[in-house]
C-alpha cells in the first residue's frame, strides 16, 4: 500500500479494480498494522497484477467470509 500521504499522482489505484471486494484501505486507518506489514514482506516476491480478468467463479462465497487470513498461502500466483 502506497502513503495516502503522498500526491495523488503516486498513489497506485491500478490495482482496485482486480482486488477483491472492500481490499483497498487507506494505510491510515487504525488496526491495518498486521495488513501492512504482510503487505510489504508479499508485494517484494509476488508477481504485480497488470490484466484484469474474471474473477473466479466462488467470489460471492468468499464476500463478507470472516478469518480469511486462515486461508492464506504465501505461494504467490503465476501473474500474467
Amino acid at each position: 500500500m502506497q502513503s495516502q500521504n503522498q500526491p495523488p499522482a503516486f498513489r497506485d489505484k491500478s490495482c482496485e479494480p482486480e482486488c477483491p471486494v472492500d481490499a483497498i484501505k487507506a494505510d491510515s486507518e487504525p488496526g491495518l498494522e498486521k495488513w501492512l506489514s504482510l503487505n510489504a514482506e508479499y508485494a517484494k516476491i509476488w508477481p504485480n497484477i497488470t490484466v484484469k480478468k474474471a474473477p473466479p467463479p466462488d467470489w460471492k462465497a468468499w464476500d463478507g467470509k470472516p478469518d480469511k487470513l486462515q486461508y492464506f498461502s504465501p505461494k504467490p500466483g503465476t501473474g500474467n
